[in-house]
């Protein structure tokens, strides 16, 4: 079956740094392109980050822009999200899953919280 575990979430003060894992199982990794989605309180879950099954190829929304970094290492079905100066509003909990609005299959997902 498909299953993600996310993991690297923590309490962090704003402009810290944080790196998000999920580790991914029950299908071909390396020929998927993957997303980073978030989801804070009393919000809908948005993409946050996509990387192409090569990892050459990367979105970033524009919230996110210029203080992430996505990337993946295809022998050890991994994908992580490299965040800096992170801000308040970077509070939510992620996931990460398939593109385009993800599949059946969702992990717990990992919680980030930037406060002072």
């Amino acid at each position: 079956q498909v299953q993600f575990v996310e993991s690297g979430g923590g309490l962090v003060q704003p402009g810290g740094s944080l790196k998000l894992s999920c580790a991914a199982s029950g299908f071909t990794f390396s020929r998927s392109a993957m997303s980073w989605y978030r989801q804070a309180p009393g919000k809908e879950r948005e993409v946050v980050a996509t990387v192409s099954s090569t990892g050459v190829g990367v979105y970033y929304a524009d919230s996110i822009k210029g203080r992430a970094t996505i990337s993946r290492d295809n022998y050890r079905n991994t994908m992580y999200l490299q965040m800096n100066s992170l801000k308040p509003e970077d509070t939510a909990r992620y996931y990460c899953n398939f593109p385009n609005k993800g599949s059946f299959y969702w992990g717990q997902g990992t919680q980030v919280t930037v406060s002072s």
